[in-house]
């Protein structure tokens, strides 16, 4: 999942990047409104966090832009100080998906992000993945297989989150790279090195291993219960 934040207040933006990376999104930033303008048009993006208060391109007009010139339907989570209700009103008006009143928390900006792109993806019911005995909280970034939290770096976070969203499903090596790395593609052996770092998490108790190598294609996910919560 790529997001980019387009903020010019150097803290919030690094706090936000730490928040959404350490939770399996690739993340991008623009500190102006128009390196943001020209990203948000120019790449593909699973959600925009934009503030409107921006050196050279408000967010109001970025908003505008994205919706009536670019023709993008991105989700954008607006985040700014601005809190009247004409404030909130202008926002939707040009083409926001929901707003978030500065200073906030880290944890709602990821639950509302994640609502945004499950609506955006048609995955409106799944709130909790639950495949076998594993359980993924897709708002709060959380596994745990039995009850038992299970900690992943970010990418093997991601991983999952895929496989777990179409259980029994062959992606290919290039399928998931391209999801994962997005266009900066990584060596031959990377990947191969998140699947393995992902197994021994997931059976670190000595679950039985869910994840299948399907030899000259890729991978999937087996299970014979798979359904969100």
């Amino acid at each position: 999942m790529r997001v980019l934040i387009i903020e010019d207040d150097a803290d919030i933006a690094t706090n936000l990047y730490d928040y959404l990376e350490n939770g399996g999104y690739e993340v991008d930033v623009a500190s102006d409104g128009a390196m943001g303008l020209h990203l948000a048009v120019t790449q593909h993006w699973d959600a925009i966090l934009l503030d409107l208060s921006l050196p050279g391109v408000n967010g109001l007009t970025i908003c505008r832009k994205l919706r009536e010139e670019a023709r993008r339907d991105t989700p954008v989570l607006i985040l700014t100080a601005k809190d009247t209700l004409d404030d909130k009103l202008q926002g939707f008006i040009q083409g926001a998906d929901d707003y978030l009143i500065k200073p906030f928390s880290l944890k709602e900006v990821g639950a509302r992000l994640a609502a945004l792109i499950k609506r955006y993806k048609g995955q409106v019911t799944q709130a909790v993945l639950s495949c076998a005995d594993v359980r993924f909280d897709v708002s709060t970034f959380t596994v745990d297989r039995g009850g038992r939290p299970v900690k992943l770096p970010p990418k093997c976070l991601q991983l999952l989150r895929i496989l777990m969203q179409s259980p029994n499903k062959v992606f290919g090596r290039a399928e998931l790279e391209a999801e994962v790395w997005g266009e900066q593609l990584p060596d031959s052996d990377t990947l191969r090195a998140h699947v393995y770092t992902l197994r021994r998490a997931l059976t670190a108790n000595g679950e039985d291993d869910l994840i299948e190598t399907v030899h000259g294609l890729g991978y999937r996910l087996v299970v014979d219960n798979a359904h969100p919560l």
